[in-house]
C-alpha cells in the first residue's frame, strides 16, 4: 500500500469537496440574484438577503476547506519522505481530530435544521419562512458533503492506522 498515494487522493478529494461547496454557493448567489431581478411576490423578495447571506456562508466555508488542503497536498511529499512513520503519526492524530469535530458538526447541523423548521411553522412572516428555508437547505447540504467527508476522513484513517513502515 502507498501512503503517500492514499493521502494525496484524500487531499485532492477535500479539494473536490471545496469545490462543490464553492459551485453551491454560486448557485445560491445565482438564485439570490434571479429573487431579486425576477421576484414579484412577497415572499420571492423575502429570500434575497438570505440567500446571499448563505452564499456568502458557503463561500467562506469553501474557501477555508480548499485553503487548509491544497498546501498539505503539496507539502505531503516533503513530508513523508523526510520522515515516513512521523507523517503518518501526525495524519492519524489529524484525522482522530476530525473524527472528533465530525460529532459535534453531527449534531449542530441537524439541531439548526430542525430549529429552521420550527421556525418555519411558527413565523407567519415571509421574512423568517425564507430565512427559516435558507437555512434548511443549506444546513442539509453541508450535512451531505461533511458525511461524505467524514466517511473519506474514517477510511484514510483505517488505512493509516494498517500502515506500519518494514
Amino acid at each position: 500500500m502507498d501512503i503517500l498515494r492514499l493521502s494525496t487522493e484524500w487531499a485532492k478529494s477535500e479539494l473536490f469537496s471545496a469545490k462543490i461547496i464553492g459551485l453551491f454557493s454560486v448557485i445560491v448567489i445565482l438564485s439570490a440574484i434571479g429573487f431579486a431581478l425576477w421576484g414579484k411576490t412577497t415572499t420571492a423578495k423575502a429570500f434575497v438577503i438570505p440567500l446571499i447571506v448563505s452564499g456568502l456562508f458557503l463561500i467562506a466555508v469553501g474557501i477555508g476547506l480548499y485553503a487548509a488542503n491544497k498546501p498539505r497536498l503539496e507539502s505531503f511529499q516533503k513530508e513523508y519522505n523526510t520522515n515516513a512513520n512521523a507523517f503518518v503519526q501526525k495524519e492519524i492524530e489529524r484525522t482522530t481530530k476530525s473524527q472528533n469535530d465530525f460529532k459535534t458538526v453531527f449534531n449542530v447541523l441537524p439541531l439548526i435544521i430542525i430549529t429552521a423548521a420550527i421556525l418555519f411553522m411558527v413565523m407567519p412572516s415571509a421574512n423568517w419562512r425564507a430565512i427559516a428555508v435558507t437555512l434548511i437547505v443549506t444546513a442539509s447540504f453541508l450535512l451531505i458533503v461533511d458525511s461524505n467527508t467524514s466517511a473519506r476522513n474514517n477510511s484514510y484513517r483505517e488505512q493509516l492506522m494498517k500502515y506500519t513502515i518494514s
